[in-house]
Parts: structure tokens; C-alpha cells; sequence
């Protein structure tokens, strides 16, 4: 725990401006971004004393270690700057809501040649119009395919659309009139976007005026004694009408607003917002976020909208918002959402009235979120909690481990060894910071040692980047400049190396990670712009996937850094026995234990990550074959090679002139086959683990991108037992 008298800046030194401040921990990390309209005054009153501040905020005070912040214009840039570094940083002590699912919304891409009419989740595009959200995808097709009898706009994929130029025949909606085809040629570019511009007019709310046009039309179909077309009118206006009746009429005066109600108790708050378009809702969704810090309602509103609006342009902001408290200051939140809309915003409190009526509505949506919500996590925060307690209690550590890190060791009989790295923090997965490694230091199966070379690499990272920021001196003698790792095999240390910076001691195979996505990792260093990403930040408690070897193994490699302050422990799959640095006794949690839980679910995950990476690789290895080294052969002519000759064995046989045959081959294309394959050392023969029997080369060779894990055998009982037992 920080002393904040610490890192106090220097009486004098803040400017009285308006700005945007930063703490940072002693990693480096944003831990809290806010703005003011007087820095000096605002970061003044962090700093008194401890006792005064409220209980969030002296918790945040007393994790940063440092404070910055960034003088701006006006309040306006202040909120803006504000709001991205809060989306870059994503600071622990921050307001952050999240949406308790991901929306749909009724898109029209407007920026296509010829647009369409999909539903679309997630980031929002340039180009494309929104309409929404809705609760379900179905109720957006529901509306879409009423709408299409009026407006027959494109509602099929480029592939449809693509195949059926091509072919020159529509799909089923061009036939049944739902669809204006222009895939074949019925109307034009413009004519289409045309009808998009209507249906997307028709969506916002101006409805009015296509039901009238509609009416007039009919009418004088009628009186000109069509009465087919007539008869088709009135089924479109028939259409228009259920469409609408879906979104019942709320605020008589056809208002555009967005109504925003917030619902909260000490912990934790849920906002909730009804999207009103043409005195219609035309949309809803929830947000939850604990309180973090200490906050009014008028500044959970404030979040709120900048969460709300922050990516917005134009019409997606409303003219009117209504809320239930004023963010204080309100002129420069008001100005801001301005900005965004290029037209004025009204952004008040409503008081009597319809509109009053229906934010008591919002509001009692907002509380059964936030019941609903606490309702389903209750047993979880308690469970984990608990969890977390029992582990630092069975394993004697200071506090409980907030985050912790797995590894685990996988192989296929000492083939393709690899390594996963998974990280939980408050007992929940962190995805965004699983890595994979590469074992490059040596070859074959030993576990103890790549569990030794795999933590080696991680902490290393961690003490370069230590010494990066300066949390020693550099060319100063820090953990791990003094000794190499350990041999695991002989348990013998290397003899020492001279001193030497961290940096350089990255060994080649440091840059065989990679992350949860797949990318190669180069440095795993965190930039002082304080994003948390790669390997910047120590765990409070190391699990390994094993027993007393390899948690000595892990133990030996810390100690060889000179990092003492993270706890080791191992969790062996037998019997669930926890397993601890020089103790030749296991710890045996209950059955029934939270601590052992969470354990498992951390280590089966590891696995599961593990076994998922050593298992592509594999695959890809096999696919490979003597037809890869062909330059300038591609898979579509290595099919027709395997499919012409039959087997890689009868093409090594074949002539120049024979392989000339092949459609697309020319004669020194041909030559190149022949050398790569004549130089190519025949694979030697399969065995069927499940008979004994050497197979064939005709059953061995396949065709390029289907070769099988192993050779084909039946699957039987025994031999899925066998192969699951050789795969680690």
C-alpha cells in the first residue's frame, strides 16, 4: 500500500486550468482517469488525510504511485479527452459500463453500390444506418419482411447476389415481389438506393407520409377500375400498418429522444435506455458497472452518455435527451453531445407530462436490471470470494491472489512440445492475456525441464520490463543478471555468466510466443502509455499442471531471477492434490472446497488451451508433404496431381512427359516435380496401432489439406483409451 504523500506533486506545480489527470500504479498502469475544471483544486483533495476520503477513493489513492495530467482548452476538451483515454486505458477505478448483451441492429449499408438490408451486431461501420436495437434478431426480420412488400430492397448476401448475376436468374424474394433484383437488372443503381432512402426514411419514423401516398394511390387505382393494383396497395398499406403497430405510439408529438434511467444502491448501478424515434420506441438496452469510485447520479448519467453517444455522429444523437439528474457542470456535456449531432441538443430533466410518465417507466426498468442482475451474481461474487480466500489460506498468503497464472505442458510422445500460459484475475478469465509458447530449448519429452524454461521466459519479461521503467538502476546488478538457468535434467546449476543487462538476456527462443489470437509476440513490453497488454504484470500465485517436480521446477526458475515474492503451487490431476515448493507432503483441500474448484478450473483451462495449440500444430505438420516444396505449386494443381496419378508413389514414378498431361503442368513445372520429388526421402511405412499391420504407401499418401491426424485405423474403445494416454 502506497503512502499518496509519496508521489504528492510539488505545492505550486499543478496548473488551475481545466485538464485531465492520471493515476498509475507502480506498473505503470492507468488506474483512473478523470478530468476537472481546476486541476490544482481537484487533485488537491485526493491528497488529505486518508480518513476523510470515501473508502473507493482511498483505495485508489493508495494503489497509484504516480499522477499526471494533460492541460486542455476548455471543459469540452476536457470531457473528450476524457472519454478516449478511458476507452484506451480501460483503468480499473473507472465507471466502465457493460452491456448486458450484445444488440442487434437493422442496418442498411448506404455505402454499397447497391445497398442491404441485414442485422448487424457490435462496432458500428461509416456508411451504414442504424435502427435500434432490438431485444431479438427475430423481431428485426419480423419487421424487415413486412416492410419488403413496400420497399423491396436487397436483403441477400454478396455470395447470392454475386451467383446470381452470374446465372441471370434472382432468388425466391425477386420471384415473390420481395426483392427489386438488381442482381439481374430490374431497376437500376439509382432506382435501388432510392428505395433504400425510402425504407431507411420509412425506419426513422417518417411514416406518415408513405401511408398517404399509399392511400392516394389506391384510391385512384380503384377509381380507374385497376382494382389488382388497387388490391396490392391496400396489402402494402395493410403492411406498413402491423410494422408500426409493433412499436406502440408513446409520446404523441412524434418526439425523437433518447430517455435515460439509472437505477443504483451502494455497489453497483444499471442504466437503462429507450430510443424514441417518431413518438415510437424503436429500441432499448441495459448497462451494469460497479461503483468503483465515489459517484452521483448525475455523474453516472454523465458516463452514461458518453458511453451512450461517444462513437456517434449526426442523427444517431437526438435532439432530446431526457435524463434523470443533470451532470454538473451540464453546459459542457450539452455542448459536447452538440458537437456530436451538428444541430442543437436539449439535454433537461423532464417534470410533467407524457414524457414524465415514461421515464418512471425507463426507471422501473432500470431497477428490475439491476435486481435481475444482482440476482444472478450474488452466488458468484460470494463463491468467488470465497474461492479466493480458501486458496490464500491453504497456501498461507499474505492477501488473496487476485490474479493468478496456469501453465501447462503439452505433447504427442515428445513431438511438437508446447506450452500455455492462462491468467484469471478476481477468479474470472482474462482471454485477452492467454499465451502460447513454443519449447525451442532443447528436443524431446521432458516436462520438468520445458515447465522450467517456460516460466524462465515469462519472468524474465517481467524483470525487463521492471528495469525498463527505472524500478532499479540501470547497469545495476537486479534479480536474474547473475546466473543462467538451471539444467533440469541434472538439477545442477550453470556455471555463472558475467552481468549483464535483462534485456540482453532474452534468449532466441523468447519470440516463439504467442498470444490468444494467434500473433507472434516480439518483445511482450508494455509502452508508457499504460496499456495493459503482454507480460508487464507479475501474478500473485503461479500454478503449474503437475506435482512436486514440476512445481520445483517453476520454484527453481523464480529463484534463479531472484523473484521471491510470487507464490508457486501445483495441482496434480490424480488425486487433486495441491502441491507446494519444498514440501514433500501434499495439500489435500476438501472435495467439497470453493479453493479447490477455482484450482481446477484455472488448470483445465491451461490444458484446454494447451492441447488445442500442440494439436494445430500437429495437423499442420502432417499436411505437409514433398509436393510443398514444389516452388510455384499450388493446392489446386497438387490436387489434380494426386487426382491424375493416385498416390505421391505413383507420381514419383511417372515420367516428365506423363506429368505434361495434367491440364495447367507445363514441361518445367514438370522437371521441377520430378527433381523435388526425386530428391524427397520416401516416409517409411504406417503401422494400424489397432492390428499390428504395416499399410500400404498407396493408403498412406492423401490428397493435400485431408491428410488425417494419424494413419486411418477403426476407432475401437482401446485404442481411443491408447491414443488419449500418448497425447499430453
Amino acid at each position: 500500500m502506497a503512502d499518496p504523500s509519496s508521489y504528492r506533486p510539488r505545492p505550486g506545480s499543478i496548473p488551475d486550468s481545466p485538464g485531465v489527470y492520471r493515476f498509475r500504479d507502480e506498473h505503470r498502469r492507468v488506474i483512473y482517469v478523470g478530468k476537472a475544471k481546476s486541476l490544482r483544486q481537484r487533485l488537491a483533495s485526493y491528497f488529505q488525510d486518508l480518513a476523510n476520503l470515501h473508502p473507493r477513493t482511498r483505495t485508489m489513492v493508495t494503489t497509484a504511485a504516480s499522477v499526471e495530467w494533460t492541460v486542455v482548452s476548455t471543459e469540452v476538451e476536457a470531457l473528450q479527452l476524457e472519454y478516449s483515454w478511458i476507452k484506451e486505458y480501460d483503468p480499473r477505478f473507472n465507471v466502465k459500463y457493460r452491456d448486458d448483451k450484445s444488440y442487434p441492429y437493422l442496418a442498411v449499408t448506404m455505402n454499397e453500390e447497391f445497398p442491404r438490408v441485414q442485422v448487424m451486431r457490435g462496432q458500428k461501420r461509416k456508411g451504414v444506418r442504424y435502427f435500434g436495437p432490438y431485444g431479438h434478431a427475430w423481431a428485426i426480420r419480423d419487421t424487415v419482411d413486412l416492410l419488403l412488400r413496400v420497399f423491396p430492397v436487397r436483403t441477400c448476401s454478396a455470395g447470392v447476389f454475386k451467383n446470381a448475376a452470374r446465372t441471370g436468374r434472382p432468388c425466391l424474394l425477386g420471384y415473390i415481389g420481395k426483392c427489386s433484383a438488381p442482381c439481374v437488372g430490374r431497376v437500376t443503381p439509382e432506382e435501388h438506393h432510392e428505395l433504400a432512402d425510402e425504407f431507411c426514411d420509412f425506419m426513422a419514423g417518417r411514416t406518415g407520409t408513405y401511408i398517404r401516398r399509399l392511400e392516394r394511390s389506391m384510391t385512384e387505382a380503384a377509381e380507374d377500375m385497376e382494382y389488382e393494383r388497387a388490391a396490392r396497395l391496400r396489402d402494402d398499406i395493410e403492411a406498413l400498418r402491423k410494422a408500426m403497430e409493433k412499436s406502440a405510439v408513446v409520446l404523441a408529438d412524434a418526439t425523437d429522444a433518447d430517455l435515460v434511467a439509472v437505477a443504483e444502491d451502494e455497489l453497483e448501478a444499471a442504466v437503462q435506455i429507450f430510443h424514441v424515434r417518431g413518438g415510437r420506441v424503436r429500441g432499448q438496452r441495459g448497462w451494469v458497472t460497479d461503483k468503483v469510485e465515489e459517484i452521483t447520479t448525475g455523474a453516472l448519467v454523465e458516463h452514461a452518455l458518453q458511453q451512450l453517444y461517444g462513437e456517434e455522429k449526426g442523427d444517431a444523437v437526438p435532439k432530446e435527451v431526457l435524463v434523470p439528474a443533470l451532470p454538473d457542470p451540464v453546459e459542457p456535456v450539452q455542448e459536447w453531445l452538440t458537437d456530436r449531432r451538428g444541430a442543437g441538443v436539449s439535454l433537461r430533466v423532464p417534470q410533467r407530462g407524457d414524457k414524465k410518465a415514461l421515464m418512471e417507466t425507463v426507471a422501473r426498468n432500470a431497477q428490475q436490471a439491476l435486481v435481475l442482475h444482482k440476482t444472478k451474481r450474488a452466488s458468484d461474487l460470494t463463491t468467488r470470494s470465497r474461492a479466493l480466500e480458501e486458496i490464500a489460506e491453504a497456501l498461507d498468503l499474505d492477501s488473496a491472489p487476485l490474479r493468478i497464472e496456469c501453465y501447462d505442458i503439452s505433447h504427442l510422445q515428445g513431438d511438437d512440445v508446447v506450452a500455455s500460459m492462462v491468467v484469471f484475475e478476481d477468479g474470472l478469465q482474462r482471454k485477452s492475456e492467454y499465451r502460447r509458447f513454443q519449447i525451442r530449448g532443447f528436443e524431446g519429452q521432458d516436462d520438468v525441464r520445458s515447465m522450467h524454461e517456460v516460466i524462465t521466459r515469462r519472468f524474465r519479461r517481467y524483470l525487463a520490463e521492471k528495469e525498463r521503467t527505472g524500478e532499479w538502476a540501470d547497469g545495476g546488478e537486479g534479480p536474474g543478471d547473475t546466473h543462467r538457468p538451471a539444467d533440469t535434467r541434472t538439477d545442477t546449476p550453470a556455471p555463472p555468466a558475467p552481468p549483464m543487462s535483462l534485456a540482453a538476456t532474452a534468449s532466441p527462443a523468447v519470440t516463439d510466443v504467442i498470444d490468444a489470437n494467434g500473433r507472434a509476440e516480439t518483445n511482450g513490453l508494455t509502452d508508457e502509455d499504460g496499456r495493459p497488454r503482454k507480460f508487464a504484470y507479475p501474478p500473485q500465485l503461479v500454478v503449474v499442471d503437475g506435482g512436486q517436480p514440476q512445481v520445483a521446477a517453476a520454484k527453481r526458475a523464480l529463484d534463479e531471477l531472484g523473484i521471491d515474492d510470487i507464490a508457486v503451487c501445483g495441482l496434480a490431476k490424480r488425486l487433486e492434490e495441491v502441491w507446494v515448493p519444498d514440501d514433500d507432503d501434499p495439500i489435500v483441500l476438501p472435495r467439497t472446497s470453493e479453493g479447490l474448484y477455482l484450482l481446477q478450473r484455472v488448470r483445465d483451462e491451461a490444458h484446454r488451451f494447451a492441447i488445442t495449440y500442440q494439436r494445430a500444430k500437429r495437423a499442420k505438420r502432417f499436411r505437409s508433404g514433398p509436393l510443398d516444396d514444389v516452388p510455384g505449386l499450388g493446392d489446386t494443381r497438387k490436387q489434380a496431381l494426386i487426382k491424375h496419378f493416385g498416390s505421391v508413389k505413383r507420381l514419383r514414378s511417372a515420367t516428365i512427359d506423363q506429368i505434361c498431361e495434367i491440364p495447367g503442368i507445363g514441361r518445367k513445372t514438370a522437371e521441377t516435380i520430378v527433381a523435388a520429388l526425386a530428391g524427397a526421402t520416401p516416409a517409411g511405412p504406417a503401422v494400424n496401432t489397432a492390428t499390428g499391420e504395416i499399410m500400404e504407401e498407396d493408403e498412406q499418401d492423401g490428397t493435400p489439406g485431408t491428410t488425417p491426424d494419424a494413419p486411418e485405423e477403426p476407432v475401437t474403445a482401446g485404442a481411443a483409451d491408447e491414443r488419449r494416454g500418448q497425447e499430453r
